[in-house]
């Protein structure tokens, strides 16, 4: 299903996953008001989500831009190799590929079980290869596009309790993003990793977060550490200023995608709290781009025109 703002409109084809809220709505919105047309990806169109495809299309009607709803489940290589048919049938190539979707689960790590965990691990990095395998094809044909993806600080930064499912899927695809720029870059295809920090409000991640299937062991850690959910539900929320919405990384991703070609930075963090996660990102991406040129493989860190 689609839904499209003003036909016509010139400018970057774009595809995001996951943007039926949160980072991915707010970003569908900003790239559309830069111009670009956009592939809002979410699924049950028809369904669950129909009030946001509506959404959508009341906001391209009111601002005059293209920003357009496709059904895309990123846990169905069927429906993602359909989405990304109609997108090139109708514009013949995609851009930019956005990884933006993602969920988030709370509670003490033992309780989850393994099937839990699995199911994590699909929406949060599987997801990414599916899209990549449908994307990427075009961008090695044409020798160029943007690969960005949404990462978390969690992954190098400060590690509170209860989010550990979600920080190792979250590191999982961060790893996948660092081997897919190498692995790119000779092909002209741009990598960007955009790591946001805890935002509390302006995102559904808490609000809609997953939790434990195993209560009665949720229960004997709710034993040990009373309350501990909400005490770092409420931590988290007064490290980040208030002046600090979320779309301020709606904002850098539009930034990102408007520069040009091999000028989009390697990876970016909009973290307001500061959890250390730029300063150990730092360290790693210097020893990344030290070892790649101590073995020859030095222009892998930049992407081939």
């Amino acid at each position: 299903m689609s839904t499209t703002g003003t036909p016509g409109t010139t400018g970057t084809i774009v595809v995001i996953t996951g943007a039926s809220s949160g980072f991915g709505a707010l970003t569908a919105r900003a790239l559309a008001d830069a111009g670009h047309t956009v592939y809002a990806g979410m699924r049950r169109t028809t369904g669950r989500n129909a009030p946001q495809v509506r959404t959508a299309a009341h906001y391209a009607d009111e601002h005059h831009v293209d920003l357009r709803s496709i059904e895309l489940d990123v846990n169905s290589q069927l429906s993602v190799d359909t989405a990304v048919a109609q997108i090139e049938a109708e514009h013949g190539r995609v851009d930019v590929l956005i990884h933006n979707a993602g969920h988030m689960v709370t509670g003490p790590a033992e309780a989850f079980t393994p099937d839990q965990l699995a199911e994590l691990y699909d929406v949060n990095v599987l997801s990414t290869q599916r899209v990549n395998r449908a994307v990427l094809p075009g961008m090695r044909r044409r020798r160029r596009g943007l690969v960005l993806w949404v990462s978390s600080t969690s992954v190098k930064g400060g590690t509170p309790p209860y989010l550990a499912p979600y920080f190792a899927a979250k590191a999982a695809m961060d790893s996948l993003a660092v081997s897919y720029a190498g692995e790119l870059a000779r092909w002209g295809v741009e990598t960007s990793i955009v790591v946001p920090g805890s935002f509390t409000s302006g995102t559904n991640h808490f609000a809609y977060s997953g939790h434990p299937e195993d209560t009665a062991v949720e229960a004997e850690y709710e034993s040990r550490y009373p309350g501990l959910m909400d005490q770092m539900a409420t931590k988290l929320a007064a490290l980040a200023p208030e002046e600090a919405p979320a779309s301020l990384v709606s904002d850098e991703i539009a930034r990102i995608v408007a520069l040009p070609a091999g000028k989009r930075p390697y990876r970016v963090h909009v973290d307001p709290a500061d959890d250390g996660s730029e300063e150990v990102s730092k360290t790693a991406d210097r020893i990344r781009r030290g070892f790649l040129t101590r073995i020859g493989l030095a222009d892998l860190l930049t992407v081939q025109s």
